[in-house]
């Protein structure tokens, strides 16, 4: 059986095309039945970025309530806030000593930003070694990772192989399970759907909220409402054919090109595919975010499993270098 191991940062609710590209597949992935799935919540790498208590807090149990809704079932996978983990720090820090500091400079996570070091702080500066902590604590096999995140899996190769080498066979030296780019998520704005572009589609929203957001920020052409219209140009048509049966896609696509069928029909079939389609999904997220306590307990759940398998993990590195 592998040991799949995902991070899920605690930046809110999920939009659409986290959940679409990212939480749909993971869950999948953790279903299977050959499949033992590690699923954690990253809130103390937020901290590099989100300095509000109550902020981080709320985004972390918006992203937890989300993958609920979304069907995880915690009897299979072990879903855990990282901060519940006390033992990931203790071996960041062990990892940190074992690593170049000149590698560390060459993390895309800091170099990005090494033209403005008055917005780095040191947390961010160390970060691939508290997520190399993430991985290694837990025997993970494989990470399943984006093309843009394959440097960090390489650096907790290279620290684990490093210490493996220094100290003797300790740590399991995952594989990466690199995730196909299969399809563009756009944003209401045709661009990649994305927070730091403001063009998210919340589908967790009240359906008035979506409306309005819909109306307002899908710009259409002002083709005449009875002339024909290309529907793989727009927007609307590329967000419904994602949410909507591929009949249904076709369908409206087919009305476009006729003609007689204007963006604010479409728009209007798109408002209701994303409202009926995820009202199943909308409501378990709101329940779950109306009992907080029993989001905290179901983390709780997750860290204790969690940390049965850390605390042996941590034991062998503490003895391999004579704590």
């Amino acid at each position: 059986m592998a040991r799949i191991l995902t991070g899920i940062q605690s930046t809110g609710a999920p939009h659409l095309g986290n959940l679409l590209g990212a939480i749909r597949p993971a869950i999948d992935l953790a279903h299977q039945d050959d499949n033992e799935s590690f699923l954690f919540i990253a809130d103390m790498h937020s901290l590099t970025q989100i300095k509000g208590g109550s902020d981080l807090r709320d985004n972390t149990y918006a992203v937890a309530a989300a993958w609920l809704a979304f069907g995880l079932d915690t009897q299979r996978s072990v879903f855990y806030r990282q901060s519940d983990v006390a033992e990931v720090t203790e071996l960041a820090w062990y990892l940190n000593c074992f690593f170049p500091y000149q590698r560390l400079t060459l993390a895309h996570s800091f170099k990005d930003k090494s033209d403005r070091l008055e917005d780095v702080n040191s947390g961010l500066f160390s970060y691939p070694m508290l997520m190399a902590a993430d991985i290694l604590l837990y025997d993970a096999d494989y990470v399943p990772v984006g093309k843009d995140q394959l440097q960090h899996l390489e650096m907790t190769r290279d620290v684990a192989s490093r210490f493996n080498h220094k100290m003797g066979e300790t740590f399991v030296v995952p594989k990466e399970m690199v995730r196909q780019e299969t399809q563009l998520i756009p944003g209401v704005d045709g661009e990649k759907m994305s927070k730091s572009k403001g063009n998210t589609i919340n589908i967790f929203d009240a359906p008035n909220a979506l409306k309005k957001h819909i109306n307002k920020n899908i710009i259409t052409d002002a083709t005449p409402l009875e002339d024909p219209k290309e529907p793989t140009g727009s927007v609307v048509w590329q967000l419904y054919q994602l949410v909507a049966s591929a009949a249904d896609a076709d369908a409206m696509a087919e009305k476009l090109r006729a003609g007689g069928y204007g963006w604010g029909h479409a728009k209007k079939d798109l408002l209701d595919a994303l409202v009926d389609g995820f009202a199943q999904e909308r409501d378990d997220f709101n329940r779950w975010m109306s009992d907080k306590a029993m989001l905290d307990a179901e983390l709780a759940k997750g860290a204790e499993r969690a940390r049965e398998i850390a605390q042996p993990v941590l034991q062998r590195v503490r003895t391999k270098i004579g704590f």
